[in-house]
């Protein structure tokens, strides 16, 4: 039996491999509050309690000025409550407490639309990953009520990383967990501190308008009101449009 003839080799070590035909269109990466939920009162809410606990105040537009943020900078640079590392883990902790006794006892529902998004992002076999400043347990408590835990690869959070938004660590980490390279990747993101991070990692970046305004959404190279305004296709025009 003759074998079969070997393939011509590539000639220009210049020009790359075509990518393997099942590698994903492209690798999703969510914020977490004011993209996959609103949670912006409990949040609020929980602030003005541990102020309460506490007996400090909390600054005229705290709450506005520290979205996107870790409590680990929100507490020295917003509030200025304190700059002892153990005292700001102390509060942080407890904030997060308070926010999770809330929800726990109101619940919470996701936006309307995203679990349409994340549905059809699985269908198109499009890997997903969190990255968020939230804390783990926050999300961990979330995904359990809403039933979405089998929709992303993975999650990063405020314990994971040791600079926050607008520096692009948490999506970085995040693209890591879906095996994308970050310039394939695409950030939802619905604050000006985390479309500054998606764009400082080289990713494309979709601002979702609800918690800011559209017109505050600087720099993202499509606003949406409802993730399930997009289609898999439109995301993926985003490189073509480049």
């Amino acid at each position: 039996m003759s074998s079969s003839p070997t393939p011509p080799s590539n000639s220009n070590p210049e020009s790359p491999a075509p990518p393997p035909s099942d590698a994903p269109l492209f690798g999703a990466l969510f914020d977490w509050d004011g993209v996959v939920l609103d949670s912006s009162s409990q949040h609020e809410r929980s602030w003005d309690l541990l102020a309460a606990e506490e007996q400090r105040a909390l600054p005229e537009g705290h709450f506005k000025r520290s979205f996107g943020m870790k409590n680990e900078a929100i507490i020295p640079e917003i509030l200025g409550w304190s700059r002892d590392a153990a005292e700001i883990r102390r509060l942080s902790l407890r904030k997060e407490e308070l926010y999770r006794a809330i929800i726990n006892a109101e619940g919470i529902e996701p936006l309307p639309g995203v679990r349409t998004w994340l549905e059809r992002l699985q269908t198109a076999g499009i890997p997903c990953a969190i990255g968020s400043s939230t804390h783990r347990l926050n999300i961990d408590t979330c995904l359990a009520a809403f039933g979405f835990k089998g929709f992303f690869t993975g999650i990063v959070t405020a314990e994971d990383v040791t600079r926050g938004k607008p520096e692009p660590d948490v999506f970085l980490k995040a693209a890591e967990k879906t095996g994308v390279d970050p310039a394939r990747c695409v950030v939802f993101e619905d604050a000006p501190v985390g479309i500054r991070a998606g764009l400082a990692g080289g990713m494309k970046v979709i601002g979702v308008a609800g918690t800011h305004p559209e017109s505050t959404l600087e720099g993202a190279h499509r606003i949406v009101r409802r993730l399930d305004e997009l289609t898999v296709a439109d995301v993926a025009a985003l490189w073509r449009a480049a």
